[in-house]
């Protein structure tokens, strides 16, 4: 299994992810069409389906196009989530299968709309793990709570995401890390595993180079809205509970000018 990063607008993400075996790909994401044809082109890919994380435009906006660009392919999309150009709809549990060697697990992960679903990816003998989590998970940080609850997002972070092995690689939708990893240290300043990551996210954008992927375990490390289950977190925002805590940290974020 093979992943291509593929920059699009002004800081997402689209990826493809192709099945080394017999060169069939898929695209998450892919907003701007024929930038992930190119590139597809360019490795000798051949495109079978779409996967969309959620509906917002910049991440779904892209599918009625990349349809009539390639005829026949399908477009997957979470089954309440209203994704434009969406052919086959997902839920929680849904197995889909890349080439003869990739197999792509659904995992409906809502709050940041109602529908958001990752796609955890696992190659021959489930080597080298890898999950798609659009808005919900980002490195350092989660999104905002626009369709849902604290308590889905702790759900969806903490214990959806959060089961899955340690290094399971995360890809998500957007270049925010720098900025993610400036405000974990206002929450946790002597946290020195968040300073070292920042330290090497800024050397990496300085190089044009992106700051994704991260593990989930980093994520368990680094990244305050999944450090919640600890005690010394939860008393740090004075909150009596990982939820709450979740909460309050994603007021503090939404507040934070850095």
């Amino acid at each position: 299994m093979k992943i291509l990063h593929v920059p699009c607008l002004e800081d997402n993400y689209a990826y493809i992810i192709v099945d080394e075996s017999t060169g069939e790909a898929a695209a998450v994401d892919p907003v701007e069409p024929e930038k992930v044809l190119r590139s597809a082109a360019e490795i000798g890919a051949d495109l079978k389906f779409v996967l969309t994380t959620h509906h917002h435009w910049d991440h779904a906006g892209g599918n009625e196009k990349i349809r009539m660009l390639v005829p026949g392919i399908k477009v997957y999309g979470g089954s309440i989530d209203n994704v434009k150009g969406c052919t086959n709809k997902v839920d929680n549990g849904d197995k889909l299968t890349l080439g003869s060697d990739t197999s792509i697990l659904c995992l409906h992960t809502p709050c940041h709309t109602k529908g958001h679903i990752s796609y955890y990816v696992t190659g021959k003998a489930e080597e080298d793990p890898a999950v798609f989590t659009g808005d919900t998970l980002f490195i350092a940080g989660c999104g905002k709570f626009f369709e849902g609850t604290a308590e889905q997002m702790y759900q969806s972070l903490c214990v959806t995401l959060g089961s899955l092995p340690k290094p399971t690689r995360v890809y998500c939708g957007h270049e925010y890390t720098e900025k993610n990893l400036r405000f974990a240290l206002t929450v946790e300043p002597e946290n020195e595993k968040i300073s070292q990551k920042l330290s090497w996210a800024q050397r990496q954008r300085q190089d044009g180079l992106p700051t994704i992927p991260s593990t989930i375990g980093e994520e368990f490390e680094t990244n305050p809205f999944m450090r919640v289950d600890l005690p010394e977190i939860q008393n740090k925002v004075g909150c009596g509970s990982p939820v709450e805590a979740l909460k309050e940290i994603r007021r503090l974020k939404d507040n934070w000018r850095g």
